[in-house]
C-alpha cells in the first residue's frame, strides 16, 4: 500500500483475524477508520432499546409527578407556619426590651422600624427585630391583632395568614393559619 492510500484510509492497524478454514490466527491489515465503524455498531442502541427506555421513564413520571405536586399546598402551609413563629420570636423580644407588644394600630411594622404612633417604645433596638416584614407564602401581608379576645379569653396577639384563597375563614388548604392553632394541623 502506498504512502497515498494509507493517508486516505487513515493509520493502518494490524489486527489478528482468524481467516476462514484456517486454525490459527493470521495478521490482517485494517484502517483505524473500519476499526472505529464495527466499535460504534457494537455499542449502538435500537429503537426498541431506547423506547424501553423511554416507557420506562414515563410511567416513573406519572407515579411521581403527582405526588409532588400535591404537595405545593402543603409546603405553603408549612412555610406560613414557620414564618409565624419567627414573627412570634421577634415579638418577644420587643417585649423584652419594652415591656408590651406592638399595639394593633402599630402593627408588625414596629419590628423592622421604630413606632411613631401609639405608646413610642423607649429601649426599641436599634436595626430593628427582623431584617424585613415577611408576606406570607401566598404573596398576601400578615394580620396582626393586639390585644385579642378569644372566646372568654383575653389574647396579647394573634398573627394570622388568609391562606390559599386570601380571605377570612375557610376550610382545607383555604383555611386561615394563626399563632394559636399552629399545632392542630
Amino acid at each position: 500500500m502506498s504512502t497515498r492510500e494509507q493517508h486516505n484510509n487513515g493509520p493502518m492497524i494490524m489486527m489478528w483475524r482468524r481467516m476462514p478454514g484456517a486454525s490459527s490466527l493470521h495478521p490482517a491489515l485494517s484502517t483505524q477508520h473500519s476499526s472505529r465503524r464495527r466499535i460504534y455498531e457494537e455499542q449502538a442502541f435500537t429503537f426498541i432499546e431506547i423506547m424501553v427506555v423511554v416507557a420506562i421513564l414515563a410511567i416513573l413520571a406519572a407515579l411521581v409527578v403527582p405526588r409532588i405536586m400535591g404537595r405545593t399546598d402543603d409546603a405553603k402551609r408549612t412555610a406560613a407556619k414557620v414564618q409565624i413563629r419567627n414573627i412570634e420570636g421577634a415579638l418577644q423580644l420587643y417585649k423584652l426590651d419594652n415591656g408590651v407588644y406592638p399595639s394593633t394600630e402599630q402593627g408588625l411594622k414596629s419590628l423592622v422600624e421604630k413606632p411613631s404612633v401609639g405608646v413610642i417604645p423607649k429601649k426599641w433596638k436599634l436595626g430593628g427585630y427582623l431584617p424585613k416584614l415577611p408576606e406570607d407564602p401566598w404573596s398576601n401581608p400578615y394580620k396582626y391583632l393586639s390585644p385579642v379576645q378569644r372566646g372568654e379569653y383575653k389574647v396579647e396577639y394573634e398573627i394570622t395568614s388568609l391562606g390559599t384563597d386570601g380571605e377570612v375563614g375557610g376550610e382545607g388548604v383555604n383555611a386561615d393559619i394563626t399563632n394559636w392553632n399552629l399545632d392542630k394541623e
